[in-house]
């Protein structure tokens, strides 16, 4: 087994693509077959597996988001952080904060079209930490 440490600096809300960061984390392991897990230490954050091709799909998840759960929306009681505060942690409940990838011959074992997002719920910056796991 072999675990590594990751600081991603996110700009505010969005999706940043952590593959190359992940991908990187595998190949420096010395695990050729098995499994990458990695977990975001965060409840305003998450992680998703999703295409990587074309960006629509990205401005698409988020415009999705921002109508399922709005920022300020007043069912929310929680705002000690502001107005994104609650529906941050709803997004964040509703995605995943861990998410495993094969690996095979020593390389992450993704789709054609897959990449790993770390995913910021909240509007202003942060620093996130994510641990990424190998086991084989």
């Amino acid at each position: 087994m072999n675990q590594s440490k990751l600081r991603i600096h996110t700009p505010g809300r969005g999706l940043i693509d952590i593959t190359e960061q992940i991908a990187q984390a595998v190949t420096s392991g010395d695990v050729t077959t098995g499994l990458c897990n990695v977990f975001v230490h965060h409840t305003s954050a998450s992680l998703i597996i999703q295409e990587n091709a074309d960006p629509d799909v990205r401005r698409d998840l988020d415009a999705f988001f921002a109508r399922l759960c709005p920022d300020g929306d007043p069912l929310f009681i929680h705002t000690d952080e502001g107005p994104d505060d609650m529906p941050a942690h709803v997004r964040a409940a509703i995605t995943a904060t861990s998410i495993s990838v094969p690996i095979a011959n020593g390389r992450l074992d993704l789709g054609t079209w897959q990449g790993i997002y770390l995913w910021e719920h909240r509007h202003r910056a942060h620093d996130r930490r994510i641990t990424v796991t190998l086991v084989g």
